[in-house]
């Protein structure tokens, strides 16, 4: 087992390749017929149809798989088709509920291995990084910094065009923005002739493409709900399952999809990488932000469909229907 130069960050654990960002070692693991393979922590394996990066030429090749329109493994429970045998047996998990995937730290199950590599970063050099202050710990040392933040009061990162003041670099960096109105080097490239959002990626912008056509091709075998994308497929069979992989190493909070431990996280930190550009009011949710911004355009999106009057937020909309419900009953 390999290990990270920096802070001992553990590589791969029961066979599962955890791998660092920041790490530059090549780990060496086995493949399927016991001969060693290295994992590149740079990917280097790119698609040259959409893009993708892999960090395996195995993984590149299976991946390759996906643009041809050829399905030659065929599930004998629902008859959907798949590309390879490895989904296939990976599909067949939701019908049997299996969960052959076990956490040899806490003997928990889980039905992919995806799902039991984002569990077991939660036992991976667990809170190592403990606040002196509030007794807080946590996994990683730049999660560390960003809570101790909020203790200190200090706002380290400074505009020297407004004088704002902000806990991370990145903050800065995307406050900066506003007065310069540069754009991410990151610039996306491919546009949408419909709606011109624009995509880093070819395989982004297909994607997005199905939004405006209404065609939602990933459907639940279990309650026939469709999705536009694979992803959101997957994150909707953990309602099913009752699976929640991903752990707050904080407060040990479980989640279903990893936004979710996301936006929680937050609450733990108090960072709010969202703010207005109007007023400079900070947010920690993208969501809260929009909303907010009605609170200067005095836009109103949500129309009552019974009596036309409109809202700023969709939960007052939904108070509002409450009156109209308790009108209709009272009248019955």
């Amino acid at each position: 087992m390999e290990n990270c130069a920096n802070a001992n960050e553990t590589h791969l654990v029961s066979g599962i390749c955890v791998k660092a960002n920041d790490c530059v070692l090549n780990v060496q693991s086995e493949d399927k017929n016991g001969q060693n393979q290295t994992c590149t922590v740079g990917k280097t394996f790119i698609c040259g149809i959409c893009g993708h990066e892999y960090c395996h030429k195995g993984d590149l090749k299976r991946h390759q798989l996906t643009h041809s329109s050829e399905r030659r493994f065929v599930c004998d429970i629902c008859d959907k088709a798949f590309f390879t045998k490895k989904i296939l047996n990976r599909h067949h998990h939701t019908h049997t509920n299996e969960k052959p995937y076990s956490c040899d730290v806490c003997s928990k199950k889980f039905s992919q291995k995806s799902y039991l590599k984002s569990h077991f970063l939660n036992h991976v050099s667990e809170r190592r990084f403990k606040c002196d202050v509030c007794g807080a710990a946590f996994n990683h040392k730049s999660n560390f910094m960003t809570h101790y933040l909020t203790h200190s009061g200090e706002n380290s990162f400074v505009c020297d065009l407004c004088g704002k003041a902000c806990r991370e670099k990145k903050s800065l960096t995307r406050h900066y923005r506003l007065h310069t109105n540069e754009k991410p080097s990151n610039e996306k490239l491919f546009s949408c002739d419909v709606c011109k959002k624009a995509f880093r990626i070819k395989s982004a912008l297909l994607r997005h493409y199905i939004s405006h056509t209404n065609e939602k091709p990933f459907s639940c075998h279990m309650c026939s709900k469709a999705f536009y994308e694979k992803s959101h497929l997957h994150a909707h069979y953990r309602t099913h399952t009752k699976e929640k992989p991903f752990s707050c190493n904080v407060c040990r909070r479980e989640f279903s999809q990893n936004y979710n431990l996301t936006k929680h996280f937050r609450t733990h930190t108090k960072e709010k990488p969202y703010s207005c550009d109007i007023c400079n009011k900070g947010f920690a949710r993208k969501d809260h932000l929009n909303v907010h911004y009605r609170t200067h355009t005095v836009e109103k999106p949500f129309v009552c469909d019974m009596c036309g009057k409109v809202f700023t937020r969709k939960d007052t909309l939904k108070k509002h229907y409450d009156i109209h419900t308790s009108l209709k009953n009272l009248s019955t």
